[in-house]
C-alpha cells in the first residue's frame, strides 16, 4: 500500500464527491483529509484496485453524512448575527470586544461575567489555578477597558 499513489489516483475523485455532498470546500478538503487518514489507520487489505476505489468511496461519503448531520443539530451562525442574537442593542459592542479577546481570556471573562461561575469553579472547569483565573480575569478587563476608551476617542 503505498499512500502517495493512492492520493494521487483518488484526491480528485473524492474531493468531486465531497464538495457535491456538502456544497463547501473548506468542508470537502477536510473530508478528502479525514478519508485517507481512515486509509492509514486501517489500512485494510483489498482484493483489488476496484474494491479500494469502493472502499474510498463509501468512507467518503459516510464522513459527509456525519459532517452534514452535525452541521443540522448543531447550525453555524455568523458572528454578526450573534452579536445581535444575543446581545442587548446597547451591549453589541461590548460583545463584540469580547469576542475579540485571546481565547484563554475570552472564556475565563464569559464564564465569570455572563454563566456567572466563581473563581474556584472556573479554575476547576479550566484546570488552572484560582490565582491563574484572577490574573486572565483582571488582563481580559483591562484589554476591554482599553478597547473602550479606543472606541470612545474614535467617537
Amino acid at each position: 500500500m503505498n499512500i502517495e499513489k493512492t492520493v494521487l489516483k483518488y484526491s480528485n475523485m473524492l474531493y468531486k464527491i465531497c464538495i457535491v455532498m456538502l456544497c463547501n470546500e473548506q468542508d470537502a478538503q477536510d473530508a478528502v483529509q479525514d478519508t485517507f487518514c481512515r486509509y492509514l489507520e486501517k489500512r485494510p487489505e483489498f482484493k483489488g484496485p476496484e474494491h479500494e476505489k469502493a472502499w474510498l468511496i463509501r468512507v467518503a461519503t459516510n464522513i459527509c453524512r456525519d459532517m452534514l448531520r452535525f452541521q443540522a443539530r448543531h447550525p453555524k451562525i455568523a458572528i454578526d448575527d450573534l452579536s445581535h442574537r444575543l446581545a442587548a442593542p446597547e451591549q453589541t459592542e461590548t460583545f463584540i470586544e469580547l469576542l475579540e479577546l485571546p481565547p484563554k481570556l475570552k472564556i475565563v471573562i464569559y464564564l465569570h461575567y455572563v454563566d456567572g461561575y466563581s473563581v474556584k469553579e472556573i479554575a476547576g472547569i479550566l484546570k488552572i489555578s484560582e490565582s491563574a483565573v484572577k490574573k486572565r480575569l483582571q488582563r481580559g478587563r483591562m484589554s476591554l477597558r482599553t478597547a473602550w476608551k479606543e472606541a470612545k476617542i474614535e467617537n
